[in-house]
């Protein structure tokens, strides 16, 4: 993927998993992008404003989606303007978001303040810029018993439209695994198997289960939860590391999963996804030696703290207050478990 010699032992697993802190860059608590991975596509800015404050960039050659980690705000780009409700942390509700073509100036300005995901791949075609509206948001949840988690589709393939670039948020309750079983997409494989490169950003929840999710670049109590990665061909990508709020693991390759949440602590990720094919889609390979997890799932209940919320429609009262003040979501019935949670099949992601 990238020149030069690939690392080995060690020096592999410190080049893919990115402690918080450690790619800050300018206005960017975390900066990760092509250059940086070592690949073609995919890229990842958080970016944290004060209350009034504001940032300005130019798209480039990718095409991007502003989604609120937490607080709201208001995003321009070439001189269309979107007003983010956000929420007030991962932990707490769907948020809405914001799509931005390539080849344009952008800005991001928040009222109250907040913390902002910019997921980004390179493309070719430059798309409309437009609005992605949290109750609109497909809120699914995937396994059962304790491997059960909630993916939260906002930029899934069959769910939103870009050029290549896909993404989801998973959360998982503490003391399950996802991410299971173990899976990858680093080969072309027609209608079975697709390559993607893949960004997972961590958050975890507070012990109180508040949402307050600290970081370790603060020093703040956030908890620990633990992201596998082994090999799927001589050489590949191995990892095993203790991911702290703020964390990214980096996947150009390779069976990836479990994520593991410590009891009593929810863990959060982003999935960054995007990859060479001409057609957008998400297909993995489950490991063989770990297939026959899924099949005790139809037999088994879905876990009862799930969903931890859905894109419930937001009370009237806060539509006007793209502010960080209101949450996208709220806890209620009404996410549903597809049959992705019974049986993935070859399109679809096991996250």
């Amino acid at each position: 993927m990238g020149a030069g010699p690939r690392p080995h032992g060690a020096q592999a697993a410190r080049r893919h998993h990115v402690r918080a802190g450690e790619s800050a860059a300018g206005p960017y608590a975390l900066d990760i992008g092509p250059e940086r991975a070592g690949w073609t596509y995919c890229s990842l800015r958080v970016l944290d404003l004060p209350p009034g404050g504001s940032h300005a960039f130019g798209t480039g050659g990718s095409e991007w989606i502003v989604l609120p980690l937490s607080g709201g705000c208001t995003v321009t780009v070439d001189g269309e303007s979107f007003a983010l409700h956000g929420r007030d942390s991962v932990f707490r509700g769907v948020s809405d978001f914001a799509y931005l073509p390539r080849d344009g100036h952008a800005q991001i300005a928040s009222g109250a303040g907040g913390r902002f995901a910019l997921a980004g791949a390179k493309c070719e075609r430059r798309l409309p810029a437009r609005y992605g509206p949290a109750p609109e948001v497909p809120v699914e949840l995937r396994g059962a018993g304790m491997c059960s988690r909630q993916v939260n589709n906002f930029a899934a393939a069959d769910a939103f439209a870009c050029d290549r670039l896909i993404a989801v948020e998973v959360l998982t309750p503490g003391g399950n695994w996802s991410s299971y079983p173990p899976h990858k997409h680093d080969e072309h494989r027609p209608g079975a198997e697709s390559v993607l490169e893949e960004i997972y950003y961590f958050e975890i929840d507070g012990r109180d289960g508040t949402g307050a999710a600290g970081s370790a670049a603060s020093g703040a109590d956030d908890g620990v939860a633990y992201h596998r990665v082994s090999p799927s061909r001589p050489g590949g990508t191995d990892v095993l590391a203790e991911v702290r709020s703020g964390d990214t693991v980096l996947i150009p390759d390779g069976w990836h999963g479990p994520s593991i949440a410590s009891p009593g602590r929810s863990l959060y990720y982003l999935n960054v996804m995007a990859g060479p094919g001409e057609e957008r889609a998400w297909l993995i390979s489950d490991h063989p030696d770990h297939r026959w997890v899924r099949d005790g799932w139809p037999a088994e209940a879905v876990d009862p703290r799930l969903p931890l919320y859905t894109a419930a429609p937001r009370p009237a009262a806060a539509t006007g207050a793209p502010d960080g003040s209101a949450p996208g979501g709220s806890a209620s019935s009404g996410a549903a478990r597809s049959a992705a949670a019974d049986d993935d099949g070859p399109d679809r992601e096991d996250s």
